[in-house]
């Protein structure tokens, strides 16, 4: 698992442009807005030859623990308490306020060991900050600058001795587990496994998106069973796409929290933009996407608009309508979401679609499971014999229509690739075919094999014309 580093200090002294800088990407939204950052999210780092999990978390506050400012606090807490060393980050240029200094009485009392850094040093206006700093009671300061990359070869020295001493106490761990788990046999003989202890199959990504307040956040809270992420009454909370590792009957999934999408006509400030962005862009790594829906304000044009983008992209879907609890006339809700189902979901039939409870928990074993069931889908493979005999069928029980007093023929057909299926379709003069008998061959197609809940693509291919080569060969 390897050493785990907190990023910690007030807000908009950098912390989030230092974790980009050690992952080597830009994952975390960076804006000069105090407070962009409000989950706290893990990375990848690396620094030199040291590789470590770093905490990016949301700026220190003073607030009412019932406030939002309060709840993200917390988090900030949770971080700290989880981590094996903290960097304290202070912005140069500013000197220290009073808020770094009542959060250096917080990062004192810790047990963890604190690294206190002064971001922004580069040039002459951080020099005063940075002896400023001194008195902070931390040890001495590293001067840095995230943005340009000054100072990392301190802060390498600094940090090197934790993640050294993480690392050997987890491989002692390690051998001793090894030496613990040998198995022999009734001769002393060893008994040797098919597969090394502890190996995991790559997890499957699954990304929460849908309009903001559907409840993203405390699905994922509840399925992980801890407050993992922020939550609370006010809209719009998460900003960053958060991925978190989650333990399902054995099964390893990798949940992607997203901020909530708006009309792009209502999406004005800048930050906003990122944070949509970064939820479009969680969209198109994800294998399976969960569109999460309030039961009390379903299948607004937006909803729709979120299932043809993930239809577009080619994922699997399924669709989550949560706050089911809170719905009195569940029959004619039902009844609402099935005739919804039949009148908008042209491009993605069969898309299963869950009742739930995200606060309470109701529902998220079937959840799951329909998530797995779209998986297999967006994997189906057929093979090319299967195809071609229902392709003859098809066609004898509804061949393509006549263009100009010539019928099309469709000759030949195979899949080229999974995820999701594409199939293809070699034809004479192919652009003349309606989309009509594109749809009904893919509808067909779907009810044949169970091919539910995720797109399917199909296109064709035009043959060439066997005289057409007879005839420029006899002329060479």
């Amino acid at each position: 698992m390897g050493a785990t580093v907190a990023i910690i200090g007030r807000p908009n002294v950098g912390k989030s442009t230092l974790f980009n800088r050690l992952v080597g990407k830009r994952l975390a939204l960076v804006d000069d807005t105090p407070g962009v950052t409000r989950d706290r999210r893990p990375g990848d780092a690396r620094l030199g030859d040291l590789k470590f999990t770093i905490i990016d978390t949301a700026g220190l506050e003073d607030a009412d623990n019932a406030s939002l400012e309060g709840r993200m606090r917390r988090q900030t807490e949770e971080a700290i308490n989880e981590a094996d060393a903290v960097l304290f980050v202070i912005d140069a240029r500013a000197g220290v306020t009073p808020l770094d200094s009542h959060f250096a009485d917080v990062a004192r009392k810790t047990t963890r060991p604190v690294i206190l850094l002064a971001n922004k040093a580069e040039g002459k206006a951080g020099e005063s900050g940075l002896y400023e700093a001194f008195g902070l009671g931390l040890g001495d300061p590293i001067a840095i600058s995230a943005e340009h990359g000054e100072g990392l070869a301190d802060l390498y020295d600094a940090l090197k001795p934790h993640v050294d001493r993480v690392n050997e106490e987890e491989e002692a761990k390690a051998a001793d587990e090894a030496r613990t788990n040998i198995d022999v046999d009734e001769d002393g003989e060893l008994v040797e496994e098919d597969e090394p202890v502890g190996t995991r199959e790559r997890p499957l990504r699954v990304a929460i998106v849908g309009r903001p307040n559907a409840g993203k956040s405390t699905l994922i809270n509840t399925m992980l069973g801890e407050d993992r992420m922020l939550t609370g009454p006010e809209a719009g909370i998460t900003r960053d796409s958060i991925s978190v590792d989650w333990e399902w009957r054995d099964r390893h999934i990798k949940l992607f929290d997203t901020a909530g999408i708006r009309r792009k006509a209502r999406v004005q400030e800048k930050l906003e933009k990122l944070s949509v962005a970064d939820a479009l862009r969680a969209i198109k790594f994800a294998e399976v996407v969960v569109v999460t829906l309030d039961a009390t304000n379903s299948f607004e044009k937006q909803d729709l608009q979120i299932i043809d983008l993930v239809a577009r992209e080619g994922r699997a879907l399924v669709i989550a309508i949560n706050k089911w609890d809170l719905v009195e006339d569940r029959e004619a809700a039902w009844k609402k979401i099935r005739d919804a189902n039949e009148r908008y979901f042209n491009q993605i039939r069969g898309v299963q679609i869950v009742t739930m409870s995200g606060i309470q928990g109701q529902g998220i074993d079937r959840l799951i499971e329909s998530v797995f069931t779209a998986y297999e889908a967006w994997n189906a493979r057929v093979s090319t014999s299967k195809l071609n005999r229902w392709l003859d069928k098809v066609l004898i029980a509804h061949p393509p229509p006549a263009v100009a007093g010539r019928r099309v023929r469709l000759r030949y057909m195979t899949q080229a690739k999974t995820r999701p299926p594409h199939f293809v379709a070699f034809a004479s003069r192919p652009e003349q075919l309606p989309e009509s008998y594109t749809r009904y061959l893919v509808n067909s197609l779907r009810a044949k094999f169970d091919i539910q809940g995720t797109p399917i693509r199909f296109s064709y291919r035009k043959g060439e014309n066997p005289y057409a080569v007879k005839k420029k060969r006899k002329i060479q």
